[in-house]
């Protein structure tokens, strides 16, 4: 069953579960972001960002190091992994609008995703808007994903030729941004790992006005991100907005997570459609009454433990990868 909901003439559908998270939220009457300070926005955000995920999994190898920026300025990441052995590896770049969000804003999923797949996850503390604006975090990312596929992830013990990169939400934007740049570089990549991404330069689709209040990402809080993070006069930079990249033949094969509820949904499905109209492979799952975010509320959305699931699936596959373990039993 799922609960409609009256909202700008449209009818949209939630599960009971999301209905009920979302009416909880009002209830708190929370601060939004937009109100705040990005410093005070980071620590709200910190403070409440693992509290409708499960526990941190406990793994056999999680490990602090940094990682050099193409400035030379070491990056925090953090590796996690579901075994000792010499495994592939996904580059994860974490949400947050550029401006908000970490490594431990995203620990339980990075533990979920090396648990689930087997494999292992590096999670990267890219620099963060206003302090380091457009394109810093696009070449941090970039710089990491370099650095693992050259010494890096033999260094630290995993196989840098099965590589894969992946986020959620500006997360999912630098990852789909560094599978252009890799194509350009011939740096080969297993899959991009596309959760609820940002593909376009304006938040102008029919989804951004239908799910502009009261689905957990507000536009207003979507504005002053983009307003932290890069100048209107740059915003149709296809780095920004990877829909607007001159031509997107022979990126990695993608993997695209999105909500039915989400101001981001439309531009997610169009970005998919652009890879498979030139031929890339896409796997393609939509979680119908979801909202932006899902996907780090397991606790109270088991649609959660799916897409996660449906992640570490495809990560094996591109990876061409059978872990020695049981860790991943599906759940």
């Amino acid at each position: 069953m799922r609960i409609t909901l009256s909202h700008s003439r449209h009818t949209t559908l939630l599960t009971p579960a999301m209905a009920g998270l979302l009416q909880r939220i009002h209830r708190a009457r929370r601060t939004p972001f937009h109100q705040m300070t990005p410093a005070d926005a980071r620590a709200t955000y910190l403070a409440a960002a693992e509290v409708l995920e499960p526990p941190r999994a406990p793994l056999p190898r999680v490990e602090n190091l940094t990682i050099p920026a193409a400035d030379g300025t070491p990056l925090p990441a953090r590796l996690y992994a579901a075994s000792t052995g010499r495994l592939p590896v996904l580059l994860y770049l974490h949400g947050g609008g550029f401006v908000i969000g970490g490594i431990e804003t995203h620990d339980s999923l990075c533990r979920q995703l090396a648990l689930r797949s087997g494999g292992a996850v590096v999670s990267l503390d890219y620099r963060l808007a206003p302090e380091h604006r457009f394109p810093t975090a696009v070449d941090d990312a970039f710089a990491a994903l370099r650095w693992l596929a050259g010494d890096g992830a033999e260094a630290i013990g995993l196989d840098g030729t099965r590589l894969a990169i992946g986020g959620d939400s500006a997360g999912g934007t630098l990852a789909a941004v560094c599978a252009i740049l890799a194509r350009d570089a011939g740096l080969p990549l297993a899959l991009q790992l596309l959760i609820t991404p940002g593909t376009t330069a304006h938040a102008d689709t029919a989804s951004h006005t239908l799910f502009a209040n009261g689905f957990l990402l507000d536009a207003d809080a979507i504005a002053w991100f983009f307003d932290h993070y890069i100048d209107r006069r740059h915003r149709s930079d296809w780095r920004f907005a990877p829909l607007n990249a001159p031509d997107l033949d022979e990126v990695a094969p993608a993997c695209v997570l999105l909500a039915e509820c989400d101001p981001l949904v439309d531009e997610g499905v169009a970005y998919a459609d652009r890879l498979r109209a030139v031929g890339v492979p896409v796997e393609l799952e939509l979680y119908r009454g979801l909202t932006h975010d899902f996907i780090k509320l397991g606790r109270v959305l088991k649609e959660a433990g799916h897409a996660q699931d449906v992640a570490a699936r495809a990560l094996r596959d591109a990876w061409k990868f059978e872990p020695h373990s049981a860790l991943e039993t599906t759940r």
